[in-house]
């Protein structure tokens, strides 16, 4: 027996060490970008935090203490170390480092993305699934028409509309934000999550508030993970409903509620884990729009006003973090594929 458990042992640290040389090569790469994007966008890093007025011996000075003199070469190596340390550079904006900044504003972008993706997996997985048993009825053309809605329509246009109606008109939600400023100073967050924060104190007025918060914009981006979830639950339903063990199952009587639910979601659900992953990821990168829209205090608003002031530091600290995050999960969904379907193990 142990000579046939070495091979294996090999092939497993064989992989381990593959899988750890692509997260190094994709995260350098990814540094890399946003190192060569700071130095082609049109602005001074030194003037952007001594002015336009600065006298040129102080410019001179500053941009050799940043060590903007040396060879780009250098200063790509320098950038590398301080990036792998979580050294990013002093915000402009807020003089705060900017990995103090992340780590205050990212928690609002995590709690908005993981409730945006919890209301598109609740109601897009069945929708699929609905879909692909009915295929070519009603509701399925419902089913698809929704889906495409949800890729076609601009967010911010949709963001602004939802305003206009459940906040303006209906005031069934609270103003933009994230809470209301009679809690602001009476409640203290102590991991960021407020949702969390709020319940664990028993601070349900708080909770309430909060809720209200971000019940709309979390249903906007649920609304838009649920348009990718529901499509590709249905090709995948569609994929499984026509195997052969499906009518092998019908065969031998089973309803067809278990024949659906039991046996074809419950297939279908491994490649749906990547789905919902990637959709995860898309809500944590791409939530900009949604956060600028309802002044959500989170990274991509973070970003957004940091680009509209020139902080340079805190525009590439951000985009190095949500990139990191994006392909982490990325990897790890690759990860859990493999783990939990055996026919992807042997590749």
């Amino acid at each position: 027996m142990a000579p046939r458990r070495r091979p294996r042992a090999g092939g497993m640290a064989l992989a381990v060490l593959r899988f750890l040389l692509i997260v190094a090569t994709t995260y350098l790469g990814l540094i890399a970008v946003t190192f060569f994007i700071g130095r082609v966008v049109p602005i001074d890093p030194v003037l952007a935090v001594l002015g336009d007025r600065a006298p040129a011996s102080v410019v001179e000075r500053t941009r050799i203490e940043m060590g903007l003199d040396l060879p780009l070469y250098q200063q790509f190596f320098r950038y590398v170390k301080a990036a792998v340390t979580g050294d990013f550079g002093v915000s402009v904006l807020t003089t705060n480092p900017v990995m103090t900044d992340i780590r205050r504003v990212f928690p609002a972008t995590i709690e908005l993305a993981t409730l945006g993706t919890l209301i598109g997996a609740a109601i897009g997985i069945p929708a699929g699934v609905l879909a692909a048993v009915k295929r070519g009825s009603l509701v399925d053309q419902i089913v698809r028409i929704v889906g495409l809605v949800g890729y076609s329509v601009p967010i911010y246009w949709l963001a602004l509309l939802s305003l206009v109606l459940f906040y303006a008109q209906l005031k069934w939600v609270a103003f933009p934000g994230r809470i209301d400023i009679a809690y602001e100073y009476t409640f203290t967050s102590t991991t960021g999550f407020y949702l969390i924060d709020s319940m664990w104190q028993g601070r349900w007025d708080v909770f309430r508030d909060v809720f209200r918060h971000i019940v709309l914009p979390a249903s906007l981006l649920g609304y838009f993970s649920l348009a990718y979830i529901s499509r590709m639950t249905r090709n995948f339903m569609l994929n499984e409903l026509s195997q052969e063990y499906i009518v092998a199952a019908r065969a031998r009587g089973l309803s067809e509620a278990r024949i659906v639910w039991g046996h074809a979601l419950r297939n279908a659900s491994v490649p749906l884990i990547t789905v919902i992953a990637l959709s995860y990821a898309g809500l944590l990168e791409g939530s900009v729009l949604t956060e600028t829209v309802f002044a959500w205090p989170g990274l991509g608003l973070y970003v957004t006003n940091s680009l509209q002031n020139a902080d340079m530091n805190a525009v590439l600290g951000g985009t190095v973090v949500i990139g990191a995050v994006f392909v982490g999960i990325n990897l790890l969904s690759d990860l859990l594929y493999r783990t939990l379907d055996p026919r992807t193990r042997a590749t």
